[in-house]
């Protein structure tokens, strides 16, 4: 049988010691600007998406004609590996001079850094662009996963699962609205719905969003998990799961590796449906034209899991006052405003549009449709021990 407690070993979450955190950020903002000029920025972010990379680089062209901030983005194919970095560089005494500078960290990365005290700060209130950040409408802006965020990292995009579709040869009338209508929708089409592995974020995400659908008590979902409790609160997904599977594309005995490898089969005409974490997916694939011009995305009745991505700064950072400036850039009004353009990445917003003036960058007042809270995060683990041992 799966044990639990050997699977939050397996993560890194059953630590006995939580490390202090670093010491607040205390100088004043002029300091901090004067000390960033001419600092390098490395950061470390997920580089799978090339519109993200993108912007990522055109926020980099601001910070240094702005800022005479260099940013260098440290292409990662999995956040872990620099936290990992982090790790390593806290066990040989490197308390200084680190080689990560910001990194894009949200979930179990970010969990995984806090308790080790691996973060610098709190700093985020510090920022002049805090005060445009919505922290009462949108609480996943402080809470990461259920994680208290405690100003050791600041809110920059809003994501949220949505499913797409073709209406050209899927009708709108006939896409499944709830997580039980996915299994009936499956055995009337087979082969035509997937998501990706189970080892990718994405496809862990198609569980959990299941999860929460199916379980009776979705209370049990915000506590941790433990061997008795994830064993009857998942009793209804592996049911239900288990009936899907063999209706899947391929029968359910392979995968596609990523979100993008999913959204081609759907362009490809081999699948129907298709999950993602990005309500303007539709539309910045049909930009890029990855999907058709008949690309449509929807929510399920009963809401979808969103959350909120985060930048942090290493607590051995060698360039903390830069970091804090591009922190702070991606709060700006105008670059929140470009975020949310499918042309780029076409994410919800971080701020409270009720905060900015009416001079700012105007960003759109689209607002994140039904949200569903995702579980903790050591539900995920075992989840996706579970479908690999079945």
């Amino acid at each position: 049988m799966f044990q639990f407690t050997s699977a939050l070993a397996g993560m890194g979450l059953m630590l006995t010691v939580l490390y202090p955190a670093a010491a607040e950020e205390t100088r004043s903002w002029d300091e901090i600007s004067v000390a960033a000029r001419g600092q390098t920025v490395y950061f470390n972010a997920w580089a799978g998406d090339p519109q993200t990379n993108a912007f990522i680089a055109w926020v980099g062209d601001l910070a240094s004609k702005r800022h005479g901030v260099t940013v260098e983005h440290a292409k990662l194919k999995d956040t872990a590996e620099a936290v990992t970095r982090v790790v390593a560089e806290k066990a040989a005494g490197r308390n200084s001079g680190g080689s990560v500078d910001l990194i894009w960290v949200n979930g179990p990365n970010f969990l995984s850094m806090k308790n080790q005290g691996l973060l610098f700060g709190p700093f985020a209130e510090k920022l002049p662009n805090w005060r445009y950040v919505d922290t009462e409408k949108k609480p996943s802006n402080l809470v990461d996963f259920t994680v208290p965020v405690e100003g050791n990292a600041v809110p920059w995009r809003m994501a949220q699962v949505v499913f797409l579709y073709d209406e050209a040869h899927t009708p709108p009338s006939t896409i499944p609205k709830s997580v039980p209508a996915l299994l009936g929708w499956a055995k009337a089409n087979p082969g035509r719905l997937t998501h990706p592995t189970v080892r990718d974020f994405l496809g862990a995400t198609f569980l959990k969003q299941a999860l929460y659908e199916l379980t009776p008590d979705h209370g049990v979902l915000q506590s941790p998990a433990t061997d008795d409790n994830f064993t009857k609160a998942t009793a209804p997904l592996w049911t239900w799961y288990d009936a899907l599977r063999p209706h899947l594309w391929r029968a359910g005995r392979e995968f596609p590796a990523t979100g993008t490898a999913q959204i081609q089969l759907l362009n490809d005409g081999e699948i129907s449906l298709a999950i993602s974490f990005n309500p303007a997916d539709a539309a910045v694939s049909i930009k890029k034209g990855t999907l058709p011009e008949s690309a449509r995305v929807y929510v399920l009745d009963k809401g979808t899991i969103g959350n909120t991505s985060f930048v942090a700064i290493p607590y051995n950072a060698a360039n903390k006052e830069a970091a804090m400036v591009v922190a702070n850039l991606l709060l700006e009004p105008e670059v929140q405003a470009q975020a949310q353009d499918p042309k780029w990445i076409g994410s919800f917003t971080v701020l409270d549009f009720e905060k900015l003036s009416p001079n700012s960058a105007s960003c759109s007042t689209a607002r994140p449709m039904p949200l569903a809270c995702p579980p903790t995060l050591n539900w995920e683990h075992p989840c996706r021990s579970h479908i690999r041992a079945g």
